[in-house]
């Protein structure tokens, strides 16, 4: 069976997550979080602007239903 990479995927897949990382850590972005990273924060906020979410709620629920299919790009918690 062929397996695709999803289009968000191939469109996180532009910026290196390495260095996303380094630049966290060199900014201490991550110091305080206790469950929602840096990393989740930006997938939520590229899903938010791709699914012209109006809301919270529904940037959210929408995070919340597809969680399954976002685990191979790093996201472990949506949005509350």
């Amino acid at each position: 069976m062929v397996r695709h990479a999803s289009l968000f995927g191939q469109i996180l897949g532009i910026i290196p997550r390495v260095d996303f990382q380094r630049l966290v850590r060199d900014a201490g972005a991550d110091r305080y979080s206790k469950r929602f990273s840096s990393w989740d924060h930006l997938v939520s906020l590229l899903f938010c602007q791709f699914a012209q979410a109006k809301s919270l709620r529904e940037v959210s629920h929408g995070l919340t239903a597809c969680l399954g299919k976002l685990n191979h790009l790093g996201v472990r918690h949506s949005p509350n």
